[in-house]
């Protein structure tokens, strides 16, 4: 594993192809003056803002820090990391969690703007009641496994997830799959309704008022599978499609080889949104549970 200073770079515990990025305490010390240049609404209403704090991240590895991230996320037997403080500081707020989240982001590419939020990010509760209309929010039911953007116009190459608070919690882990282990990949991606174009849509609560038409999978440049797919949100159009949607959901919920991680808070994970699923298991019932997630989502910089 490459050494860099500031940094301690390793394997996940769980999976061989996560790799784990810790910033050291002399990073995050010489963060908090570039960082405190920029409140959050200078970043939601300056792009350019966000690239400033980027690159005061990436200057502190003498412009590593990118090639690293960059190198994995684009990687096809990897193509997933979790990055964050190595210690959790007094420091280290909300405030400052959104921007070094920004800051990542802006390290890899253009984040989307987010349509629930009305920013290019966006800051989620999820509570003990919850009366929204998608499982995002619903604390006590299984998040299936999914990719992100599959109901948007906008490319969503990747996606970064951070835990910015949580408290009374007991449960509500990370589930990952990667394609290349998912048992059932080989005969659902052979299967030519999943070539087929489905109608996709979304609920009142992503403000977006139009619908997309896309594959469940796709290929990439070596012929490997690519999935676009969100359990709540295709509409089909014939029982071929509903049937078939049905074997995918039912084959990547039962699928053995998820990998399973309690994300730190102040750590985020980054994806790569074409051969990564992600999911949450339900949280134990606690009327004082709260966790708040960030999320970011967007493409890669044009080379």
């Amino acid at each position: 594993m490459e050494k860099i200073t500031g940094l301690t770079i390793s394997e996940h515990n769980n999976s061989k192809r996560i790799i784990d990025i810790s910033l050291e305490d002399e990073i995050i010390e010489k963060l908090i003056f570039p960082f405190n240049k920029f409140d959050l609404t200078a970043l939601e209403l300056k792009p350019f803002t966000r690239f400033t704090i980027a690159k005061s991240l990436d200057d502190l590895t003498d412009n590593k820090l990118s090639k690293l991230m960059n190198s994995i996320i684009r990687d096809r037997f990897k193509g997933c990391f979790v990055i964050g403080p190595k210690n959790i500081t007094s420091k280290i707020n909300d405030k400052f969690l959104v921007k070094l989240s920004t800051a990542i982001a802006h390290l890899i590419g253009i984040p989307n703007y987010d349509s629930m939020a009305g920013k290019y990010y966006a800051r989620f509760a999820v509570k003990h009641e919850d009366k929204s209309d998608s499982y995002l929010r619903k604390a006590y039911r299984n998040m299936d496994l999914h990719t992100d953007g599959t109901y948007v116009k906008e490319i969503t190459d990747w996606l970064l997830m951070t835990k910015i608070d949580e408290q009374n919690v007991e449960g509500g882990e990370t589930a990952m799959l990667h394609l290349d282990d998912w048992e059932h990949c080989e005969d659902l991606y052979n299967d030519p309704v999943g070539k087929q174009n489905f109608i996709w849509g979304s609920p009142k609560s992503k403000n977006i008022d139009y619908k997309v038409e896309h594959p469940v999978f796709s290929s990439d440049e070596n012929g490997k599978p690519n999935i676009s797919y969100i359990d709540q949100f295709p509409e089909p159009k014939n029982m071929d499609q509903g049937n078939f949607l049905q074997r995918l959901s039912d084959a990547l919920e039962e699928s053995k080889n998820k990998t399973i991680t309690k994300l730190p808070v102040g750590s985020s994970i980054i994806a790569n949104n074409y051969f990564w699923l992600h999911g949450r298991k339900p949280f134990k019932e606690n009327e004082d549970l709260n966790r708040e997630l960030l999320r970011i989502r967007g493409h890669f910089f044009e080379n």
